[in-house]
C-alpha cells in the first residue's frame, strides 16, 4: 500500500468533520466518487457534508437518479473547521468554493488524473486506477466499512462511465474485480446501464443530428470534430447537457486520431464562450496536453478546455498541436 494512501486513510480514521467537493460540470465518476465516499464516511460515523453549487443543477437527466441526502449548495457555517476532500479533481480551480482555497485550508487530495497538480495538504493521486471511484473503493475495504447498495450503485456508476463502459484503455483487472464485488453487493447492472444510456430525451437525437450534420475532418482525418451552437440547442429544444456522448460517435470514425466537439455555452453572460472536448483513440495523441495548452486538463484519451476562440481559430489550434505531436512521435 503506498505512504499517500495511508495518509489518506489517517485523515479518514482521525478526523471528524468534512466537506467533500468534486469538479465543476461532475460526470458520473465525480457523483459516484462524492456520494460514495460521503456514505463511507456516514457508515463510520463521521460528519460529512457534499458540497455541489446550485450552478450545477439540474442534473444532467442521466444521473438525476442519485441519493444526494447531505448535499449543501451553501458552505456550512464551520466550514473552516472541516477536513476539505476534493474528489476526481484535477486541479483546485476546477471547484468553484472559493472559501476553502486559502493557505490554511487542510485539503485531501484523492484523484487519478495524471495531470492532476497536487494541491491538498495530503495527496493521493494514482493515475493507474480507472477512476476516481476506484480509490474510493479501495480505501472503503481499507476502513471495513460493509456497503450499502447506494454506495455500491455509487462508485458502479463512476466506474463503468469513466471506463467507457469497460472500453477504455484504463480499464484493468482491478475494476472488473471491483464490479464484480459491486454486482455482488446488489447492484442492478441492467437498471444503471438503462438509466445511463437509455431512456433518452427525443431532444438528445434531435441534437446529436444537427452535431452530425456540422462535423468536419482535417489532415486526412487525423482531426474529426463537430460543432453545436446555441440555436442547435433551441431548435433542438435540448439542455446543455444532452451533448453527451456526440464525441463517442466521432471517435469512432476510421482514421481519426483526436475527435473533438465544440459547443457554444448558453449562459447568456458566457456567450461567444465554448467548451471543447477531445477524444483520442490511441497513444500517439496525449489530448489533455492539448487541453491544457487551452487552460483546461483531463487525461490522455480525454480531456477537454473552455475557450473563447472563433470556430476557425479553434481548428488552427487543434490542427497545430496534433501535428505538433505526431512529429514528435
Amino acid at each position: 500500500m503506498s505512504g499517500d494512501r495511508e495518509l489518506v486513510l489517517d485523515e479518514i480514521r482521525d478526523g471528524q468533520r468534512f466537506i467533500l467537493v468534486t469538479h465543476e460540470n461532475p460526470d458520473g465518476d465525480a457523483l459516484g466518487s462524492l456520494v460514495g465516499m460521503h456514505n463511507v464516511l456516514k457508515a463510520l460515523g463521521k460528519d460529512s457534508v457534499m458540497f455541489m453549487s446550485a450552478d450545477e443543477f439540474p442534473l444532467p437527466y442521466e444521473y438525476r437518479f442519485f441519493d444526494l441526502e447531505g448535499l449543501a449548495s451553501v458552505p456550512p457555517p464551520d466550514v473552516d473547521d472541516r477536513t476539505v476532500i476534493y474528489l476526481d479533481c484535477g486541479n483546485i480551480d476546477r471547484n468553484p468554493l472559493e472559501i476553502v482555497k486559502r493557505d490554511d485550508t487542510h485539503i485531501v487530495n484523492i484523484d487519478h488524473h495524471h495531470d492532476n497538480t497536487r494541491f491538498g495538504t495530503v495527496n493521493w493521486v494514482d493515475d493507474d486506477a480507472s477512476c476516481t471511484a476506484e480509490l474510493v473503493w479501495c480505501l472503503m475495504r481499507d476502513v471495513d466499512v460493509v456497503p450499502t447498495i447506494t454506495i455500491a450503485e455509487a462508485l458502479y456508476v463512476g466506474l463503468v462511465t469513466d471506463t467507457g463502459r469497460f472500453m477504455y484503455e484504463n480499464t484493468g483487472a482491478r475494476a472488473h474485480v471491483m464490479a464484480a464485488e459491486l454486482i455482488d453487493i446488489g447492484v442492478d447492472v441492467a437498471g444503471v446501464y438503462k438509466r445511463l444510456y437509455e431512456d433518452m430525451p427525443f431532444a438528445k437525437l434531435e441534437l446529436l443530428s444537427r452535431a452530425l450534420a456540422h462535423v468536419e475532418r482535417y489532415d486526412d482525418g487525423a482531426l474529426t470534430i463537430a460543432r453545436l451552437t446555441r440555436d442547435d440547442f433551441r431548435l433542438a429544444g435540448a439542455e446543455e447537457s444532452y451533448s453527451e456522448g456526440v464525441i463517442d460517435h466521432l471517435r469512432s470514425v476510421a482514421g481519426t486520431k483526436v475527435a473533438a466537439i465544440s459547443r457554444e455555452l448558453l449562459a447568456e453572460a458566457a456567450s461567444g464562450r465554448k467548451k471543447v472536448s477531445l477524444r483520442a483513440t490511441d497513444n500517439d495523441i496525449d489530448v489533455s496536453a492539448i487541453a491544457r495548452a487551452g487552460g483546461g486538463g483531463g487525461h490522455r484519451r480525454a480531456a477537454g478546455f473552455a475557450t473563447e476562440l472563433s470556430d476557425a481559430d479553434l481548428v488552427r489550434f487543434l490542427r497545430e498541436q496534433i501535428a505538433a505531436q505526431l512529429q514528435l512521435a
